[in-house]
C-alpha cells in the first residue's frame, strides 16, 4: 500500500495527475502488468486505467510490451528523474535565449523608454520602496551593482556572503574591468575569509551586525532582518543621494 504523503510527494516531483501517480506506483511495484492489473493494484477505474497508462507512455515513464494482452513496462525512477532534468534545463535556455531576444526588440526599447519617460517628473526619493522575497531584493541588488559607476560598498556575514557569491563572483569581475571599486566589511571569523578569495573585492573586518549596500553613494539597500533561507525575508531600497551620503559614514566605522 502506497501512503497518501508519498502518491502527494511523487505527484509533485513528477509532476503527474493523481491518476498518473498512482499507476506509475503501481507499476513500477509490479514491474511489468496489464491495463487491469494497474487498475487492481492503484484502484484506478479500469476504463480509466487504458488512457492515464498511454499518457504515461507518451510522457516516458513507461514503455508497452509487444504481445497480447498488452503490458507495460514501468521506466526506472532513475531514468525519468534524469529526463526531466535535461527537459527542465533545455526549456530553461530556450526561455533565457528568447529573454535575450526580447531585449534586443524594438517593443522592448519601447516599454525602456516608456519606463525612462514615466519616472522623469519623480524625485529620487520617490522611487525608494520596500522589496518583498529575498530572491527579489538578490534580483533588485544584482541590478544596481552592475549599473555601479563609481564604488559598491557592502556590508555582510559570512553567511549571507556564502548565499551571494554565484552572483557577486561574476559582478566583483564586471566592476574590475568597468574601474570601479567594490569594498566589503565582512562580519566573520579570520578562518572564514579564504572562503572569499575569488571576489574582486577589498574585504575588510567588521563586527557590524547587518546586511546593506551603498551604490555610488546614491543608493541604498537594506536586509530588514537577519537573513535566513526563508523566502520571505524582505528589504528597503532607498533611491537618495542624500540619505546614501550619510550611511557611507556608518560603513566607514563599520570596517575600522
Amino acid at each position: 500500500m502506497i501512503k497518501n504523503e508519498m502518491i502527494k510527494k511523487v505527484r509533485h516531483f513528477f509532476n503527474l495527475n493523481i491518476y498518473e501517480t498512482k499507476v506509475w506506483l503501481a507499476l513500477l511495484g509490479k514491474g511489468v502488468a496489464t491495463a487491469g492489473e494497474v487498475s487492481e493494484m492503484s484502484g484506478v477505474p479500469r476504463s480509466r486505467a487504458y488512457d492515464v497508462l498511454e499518457s504515461l507512455e507518451k510522457q516516458g515513464f513507461a514503455i508497452a510490451k509487444l504481445g497480447k494482452p498488452v503490458k507495460y513496462i514501468a521506466i526506472s525512477p532513475s531514468i525519468v528523474l534524469e529526463r526531466l532534468k535535461t527537459n527542465i534545463v533545455n526549456e530553461a535556455n530556450e526561455k533565457a535565449h528568447d529573454l535575450v531576444e526580447i531585449k534586443n526588440s524594438e517593443d522592448y526599447r519601447q516599454i525602456e523608454h516608456l519606463h525612462k519617460v514615466g519616472i522623469k517628473p519623480f524625485k529620487p526619493e520617490d522611487l525608494s520602496g520596500l522589496i518583498k522575497g529575498r530572491s527579489n531584493f538578490y534580483s533588485h541588488l544584482r541590478d544596481k551593482i552592475l549599473n555601479a559607476e563609481n564604488e559598491v560598498l557592502l556590508v555582510t556575514n559570512s553567511e549571507e556572503l556564502t548565499r551571494q557569491m554565484k552572483f557577486l563572483k561574476p559582478l566583483s569581475e564586471a566592476l574590475k574591468r568597468k574601474g570601479v571599486r567594490f569594498r566589503i566589511a565582512l562580519n566573520a571569523d579570520e578562518n572564514e575569509f579564504n572562503h572569499f578569495k575569488e571576489l574582486k573585492a577589498d574585504i575588510s573586518k567588521t563586527d557590524l551586525n547587518a546586511v546593506f549596500c551603498l551604490i555610488d553613494k546614491k543608493q541604498f539597500l537594506f536586509m530588514l532582518s537577519q537573513p535566513s533561507n526563508d523566502e520571505n525575508d524582505s528589504g528597503i531600497w532607498v533611491n537618495s543621494p542624500f540619505f546614501s551620503s550619510a550611511i557611507s559614514s556608518l560603513f566607514n566605522t563599520a570596517i575600522k
